[in-house]
């Protein structure tokens, strides 16, 4: 069996393989199933101390582009490329269509947009404000707009009629249209680009179809699947 950890600036996942076959997965505030576990993988986007996780009686690691992967990696700081970035690309090249270039969106704290090429070489991305980020951005840096949250993608809103609506129109449709542009772009190098989606605001980004990227593969453990594919490869 093997434990993927996933510790995100929101909020910390795990998940548990058997093979390639995820078997259960969680919250690390619930609880982390150790106990069976043969391998043990970590991505952590900060400085987390994996003793303080006490994950003993395993092999431990700890995800880093000097580790051997399923894709190779053509980004000019391998050192500071963010772990979750090269195990959501880890995991695009294990469920995408084999021999076609990917486009990964993890929309998060922060939104990654990431190109892997047909060869499965991973070339760079973009780092966007998430959704949260934006909102509260707007009610942090000016006098009267109030904090919007939990705002949902399900209605298109362009020009807003309203503060919230011209609030929301701001922040979810361009973010929309930001995304759109990326897509776009690469589609330009190859038409052939799957669009694949992922983390806690993929659903409002997505917003019923209002993403216009085709048909994207959403996959909300993208990263834990990757994870464990680096363990498998170790």
């Amino acid at each position: 069996m093997n434990l993927t950890i996933d510790i995100g600036n929101t909020r910390s996942k795990w998940a548990l393989f058997e093979g390639d076959q995820l078997v259960r997965c969680g919250y690390m505030d619930e609880g982390v199933p150790c106990e069976g576990a043969q391998n043990i993988i970590v991505c952590a986007t900060g400085d987390a101390d994996l003793r303080a996780l006490g994950l003993d009686g395993a092999n431990v690691y700890r995800l880093t582009a000097t580790m051997p992967l399923p894709i190779a990696l053509d980004y000019a700081t391998p050192e500071t490329l963010g772990p979750d970035r090269i195990a959501a690309a880890c995991g695009a090249q294990k469920i995408g269509k084999e021999g076609y270039p990917k486009v990964i969106v993890d929309a998060g704290t922060c939104i990654t947009i990431d190109y892997l090429d047909a060869e499965g070489v991973y070339r760079g991305g973009a780092i966007l404000p998430g959704i949260e980020m934006k909102f509260r951005a707007l009610h942090t840096f000016t006098a009267k707009l109030p904090l919007l949250e939990n705002i949902g993608g399900e209605e298109e809103c362009v020009v807003g009629r309203s503060t919230r609506e011209s609030m929301t129109a701001g922040v979810l449709t361009a973010t929309r249209y930001e995304v759109e542009g990326f897509v776009r772009h690469y589609r330009q190098r190859d038409s052939r680009v799957q669009v694949l989606l992922t983390g806690g605001d993929a659903r409002r980004l997505w917003g019923g179809g209002l993403l216009r990227v085709g048909d994207p593969l959403m996959e909300p453990h993208l990263v834990m699947i990757g994870l464990n594919e680096v363990i498998l490869n170790v």
